[in-house]
């Protein structure tokens, strides 16, 4: 990429280039012209909102040699460009990022960027909040930010997504303010009650798992798989099954249709809640498995740009008791 002398040109190229190479995207780009951008500012060491401005800048060739060397690497390793860039963006937030844990992107962080209204009218009364299956720690921290007057409570089955949470709270200066608990779902979380649940589970059944490009395979498979069955369990390196209550984690249902752990977050989160509190959940494209295994669940949608039924808003009444 020698010949390309500006910013400008080399985000055209390596357009072309992600393009032609028939990449998977929706690890924080949607396609290949955002990953373009995203991927020259990183290799060149500039933010991302900065490149407009900069596009007429002229790169060396030390810097067009870390642009070529970048999109090698992702060409090649068809690996998410926040695992090579080790760095993600969700809500505007900078997050550090790498295989530890799923990359960043519930749109659960644009729904707390809006602070809930109407449903949460005064978010100073939020004061304990709890991301569930917090991964690297990217929704409790804009939990943190959002409501001021908040404790948060993080909690993951993984130490390994824990110690990544660990350094991003470290980052945006909250260890003071955010909690990291280990364990499965609710074990660890006994006789505890919150304002607030979000909750981003796995969810994908095993069909798609099966399907799935390979920069997801790049991820955590016990990040993704929605069974939790002893499959996701024996893929996972850093999950030891003589160490779990197999009965909590490999549920009865025989359908395989990735919500297992949706169900375990459903029976038990009423008794985690307070009087008025609510429960984000995350299903992704799962509304048709959903509304078969929760007939009578009547959740509040809460549309995002990628769908209208990803996001069950759900308050503690309508949840089992």
């Amino acid at each position: 990429m020698t010949h390309l002398d500006t910013i400008d040109q080399a985000i055209l190229a390596v357009h072309a280039r992600l393009e032609s190479a028939e990449l998977s995207f929706g690890h924080g780009c949607d396609d290949a012209y955002d990953e373009a951008v995203w991927l020259v500012a990183v290799a060149i060491g500039i933010p991302v909102d900065r490149i407009d401005t900069e596009s007429d800048a002229r790169l060396d060739a030390s810097e067009q040699a870390q642009i070529e060397e970048l999109l090698q690497a992702r060409i090649n390793q068809r690996a998410p460009l926040a695992y090579l860039a080790g760095e993600a963006w969700l809500a505007g937030r900078r997050f550090l990022c790498d295989r530890r844990a799923l990359v960043p992107r519930s749109p659960i962080g644009l729904i707390l960027q809006q602070g809930l209204e109407p449903w949460l009218l005064d978010p100073d009364r939020v004061t304990r909040v709890l991301d569930l299956c917090t991964g690297g720690g990217s929704l409790a921290v804009i939990a943190a930010q959002t409501f001021s007057e908040a404790q948060v409570v993080a909690c993951d089955l993984s130490a390994q997504a824990l110690a990544l949470a660990a350094d991003n709270l470290t980052l945006f200066g909250l260890e003071d303010r955010i909690e990291l608990r280990q364990g499965h779902l609710w074990d660890p979380l006994e006789g505890l009650q919150f304002d607030l649940i979000l909750c981003n589970p796995p969810y994908v059944d095993a069909q798609s798992m099966a399907k799935l490009p390979t920069e997801w395979r790049h991820e955590p498979t016990l990040g993704l798989d929605g069974g939790l069955s002893l499959r996701a369990l024996a893929q996972s390196a850093e999950i030891d099954v003589a160490e779990i209550d197999v009965a909590k984690v490999a549920s009865a249902d025989l359908k395989d249709d990735g919500l297992d752990l949706v169900r375990q977050v459903i029976a038990q989160a009423g008794a985690h809640l307070t009087a008025d509190g609510l429960l984000v959940l995350e299903i992704g494209h799962q509304i048709e498995a959903f509304e078969a295994a929760f007939p009578g669940l009547m959740p509040i949608w809460l549309p995002v740009p990628a769908g209208d039924q990803m996001i069950a808003l759900l308050e503690r009444s309508a949840l089992p008791s």
